[in-house]
């Protein structure tokens, strides 16, 4: 799929229009757009299935993602905690997102944020980087790990291309997936918290 092959590379130089984050060569999402276009983010001209994986959360039980996030909207994002722009940022309008729709969609809206360098984001340092963002929301955001072959089979099933130069540079696209099981509708490092609320209070409504 065209859209998961938005690479970011984590730490690089800001090129023009990315708002100071390094992507990569690869290919822009298919997106649609236009007065009938409703979402704020990136539109998904072909829509994104939500994948089946179990990893490893920062509790260290098995977490079925397809089974877990059935209830309510998902928003899933592929990076790494010592990421010094990208993925922090992509959390904080997250955060934002959340604090701008109604406490109810909030609280039914799960986080996932699956590391692309598991050798280093033990469970214990994902709990510690999502705290940073999670705090004083209704719904705790979910860390997820595993052994490399874990990890991989995961981004492939998201439709993402695999990270490289360890985890270090990964797709940039937060996804948000409805109950019907499919994304409609990504962001990328041009969008803001704002987009995400107002498209997550659209999921949400459906």
């Amino acid at each position: 799929m065209s859209a998961g092959l938005l690479l970011a590379g984590c730490g690089g130089t800001a090129g023009a229009g990315t708002g100071g984050h390094d992507h990569g060569a690869a290919a822009a999402p298919a997106t649609v757009s236009g007065a009938a276009d409703p979402y704020s983010g990136l539109h998904l001209k072909d829509p994104y299935q939500k994948p089946s994986f179990t990893l490893t959360d920062t509790s260290g039980a098995p977490y079925d993602f397809a089974a877990r996030t059935a209830a309510g909207p998902t928003l899933l994002f592929f990076g790494y905690t010592n990421c010094p722009d990208v993925c922090p940022t992509t959390m904080a309008d997250v955060m934002v997102g959340l604090r701008g729709v109604a406490p109810a969609v909030a609280a039914e809206t799960t986080v996932v944020f699956v590391t692309t360098d598991p050798t280093r984001d033990t469970p214990p340092v994902l709990r510690t980087f999502l705290d940073q963002f999670d705090a004083g929301l209704p719904t705790q955001f979910v860390g997820l790990t595993g052994d490399q072959a874990q990890v991989d089979q995961a981004q492939l099933a998201a439709g993402v291309p695999l990270a490289e130069d360890m985890g270090r540079t990964h797709s940039a696209l937060l996804l948000l997936y409805g109950t019907d099981g499919q994304a409609d509708v990504a962001f990328d490092a041009g969008n803001s918290g704002k987009d995400i609320a107002h498209d997550l209070a659209l999921v949400a409504a459906r």
